[in-house]
């Protein structure tokens, strides 16, 4: 009768739990709370995507999720209570590819994200010129190829505005520079100057440069352009990681960290002032790639700390479609047979992934072409088979293109798809540059991101910032409805691709906590986890997903402690 009884209760609690009437709390020691949340509405991100209405702190942690009459045992004489009135919690989010301090410095230079022509963009660097008298450099960025013709900007249009002064201007995606007529004397570059390895000089009709610089070339320029002074990168950590925490964001993996960042990382981590978990991954180039590994050794240990760790390693692959850098499968549209280039051949790739799994290292790959896609599944294969099964958690960026038949791959060798979800809508970019260079055919499969998160892999996402938006609700967005933010007008563009928002949430926290190797710390609201969490203005799961971009992040928490406040949230 015994054995009968606890069986008809086992089961009678899975009937109550499936149909909601009943909620399992989740606890962490007896100890009094500082803190209790009630009346909210938490999605935890735990295995069972269960919600709650009471979240319990205590300290850095979280000790109690669940029911509000289940929080009144941590009730003590100094803990506060405070009524979100029926808002939304959600953990805080990861950003799984992002160049945080370099977008924070990028601040600060003159910036063409906001410019939609190419008047647009001359008005604003002749008033930006005008404005700072003082700079020998002018620099800026985030000029969109679309505007120009051929995605090609001329030196002789800076050289109307900053004739006398070297300029030198990043492109949105950071693959392609514009220099003018000075900058281009000052680094040697003329007629006879040949294209450099995995870079490419665009040339007027008589081979002269145009002014425009396409991956490695860049460094042609950027290599004579005076370093930042230490404060610089402070200052652009200071203002970065407070945009971060207003969009929620409470831990990173920045994919390209020199020691110039690394240091204002530990700088910030030993004094206290880090508001964001980041793990750190410093570029692995494929000339005097062992040399470059074993400095990534050293810094493993020299730079981590209490919320910075180094020890992931970033690849590129290949490039850009839009500046025909990208490795493809088949050749590009109109481009005589020129299909790309991969910028590690396919066995250096394998040899570089392998010892960085043999040393316990992470790969994370810039891959955008077909081609460079399945070059670094087969260099994680390889791994695989020589090194055996590990929890490195490799996980690949961007991929813009990738073959069907590569798909599974990913869940098969434990490869992570690291979207960035805000490009997977047809702007300019996709319409006037990439489907043109790519045929009807084949621009029909861009931004799988659909097919990888059913293909069972565990799904991450990231902004690439300051290449687009920093804000994970754009992007989550574009996942869901593949149009651009707000309009109802326009039909879902690639709309099998589409994703729901559950999945989408899921690769901005725990999944995020997961590529970060944090997921048994942090990524969900459950009891012996970091008390990292974010309350917004209103519950994604009620609203139109058209609104989703609108959504307001009132207050971010890391550790428990208050990183960012809204000024309409009162406590």
């Amino acid at each position: 009768m015994h054995k009968v009884f606890l069986k008809r209760l086992l089961l009678f609690s899975m009937l109550l739990a499936i149909s909601g009437a009943y909620q399992p709390a989740m606890s962490y020691g007896d100890e009094k709370a500082d803190l209790i949340l009630t009346n909210a509405a938490i999605y935890t991100m735990n295995a069972s995507r269960s919600w709650a209405r009471t979240l319990v702190l205590k300290g850095e942690k979280i000790v109690f999720v669940g029911t509000e009459d289940g929080a009144s045992s941590f009730r003590g004489e100094k803990t506060r209570t405070i009524d979100l009135k029926g808002r939304m919690v959600l953990p805080g989010l990861h950003d799984s590819h992002v160049h945080l301090i370099d977008g924070g410095v990028d601040l600060s230079k003159c910036g063409l994200l906001d410019c939609k022509t190419k008047e647009a963009v001359l008005s604003k660097i002749k008033d930006y010129v005008a404005s700072h008298p003082d700079k020998n450099w002018i620099r800026g960025g985030g000029w969109s190829l679309p505007v120009f013709k051929d995605g090609n900007p001329q030196s002789h249009d800076l050289d109307r505005f900053c004739g006398t002064k070297p300029a030198f201007f990043e492109s949105q995606d950071y693959h392609s520079g514009w220099a003018n007529s000075k900058a281009l004397e000052l680094a040697g570059i003329s007629k006879d100057t040949p294209d450099p390895d995995g870079g490419r000089i665009e040339r007027d009709k008589s081979g002269r440069p145009s002014g425009t610089l396409r991956e490695s070339a860049m460094k042609l320029v950027s290599n004579i352009i005076p370093e930042r002074q230490p404060e610089e990168y402070v200052q652009g950590l200071e203002r970065a990681q407070k945009l971060a925490n207003s969009y929620g964001i409470t831990s990173i993996q920045d994919a390209w960290t020199n020691d110039n960042l690394l240091r204002t990382y530990q700088l910030y981590d030993e004094s206290g002032k880090l508001n964001v978990k980041v793990t750190c991954a410093p570029e692995i180039k494929a000339e005097n790639a062992d040399q470059q590994i074993d400095e990534l050794l050293l810094k493993r240990t020299k730079f981590s700390g209490k919320r910075v760790r180094v020890t992931s390693a970033k690849l590129f692959a290949d490039g850009v479609i839009e500046a025909c850098t990208a490795a493809l499968l088949s050749p590009y549209h109109g481009h005589d047979g020129d299909s790309g280039k991969l910028l590690f051949e396919p066995e250096k790739i394998k040899e570089v992934v392998q010892r960085l799994a043999k040393e316990g290292v992470q790969v994370h790959i810039h891959a955008i072409g077909d081609r460079a896609v399945r070059v670094s599944l087969d260099a994680f294969q390889n791994a695989l088979e020589k090194e055996g099964a590990s929890d490195l958690r490799h996980h690949i960026a961007h991929l813009e293109m990738v073959d069907r038949s590569d798909i599974p791959r990913f869940r098969q060798l434990s490869v992570s798809p690291n979207v960035q979800a805000f490009w997977a809508q047809q702007d300019p970019y996709i319409k006037e540059l990439t489907e043109p260079y790519l045929g009807k055919e084949r621009s029909k499969t861009l931004y799988p991101i659909g097919d990888l998160a059913a293909s069972g892999a565990v799904l991450v996402a990231g902004s690439d910032w300051p290449v687009t938006t920093l804000n994970p609700f754009d992007a989550i967005e574009v996942a869901v409805r593949r149009r651009e933010l707000g309009n109802t007008k326009v039909p879902a563009w690639l709309p099998d691709q589409l994703v729901d928002l559950s999945t989408m949430l899921a690769a901005y926290t725990i999944n995020g906590a997961y590529i970060q190797h944090q997921d048994d710390r942090t990524g969900s609201l459950e009891a012996g986890k970091a008390a990292d969490f974010i309350v917004l203005d209103q519950n994604l799961f009620e609203i139109p997903t058209e609104k989703i971009h609108d959504t307001k992040v009132l207050w971010t928490v890391v550790d428990g402690v208050e990183v960012y406040r809204n000024d309409s949230f009162a406590l």
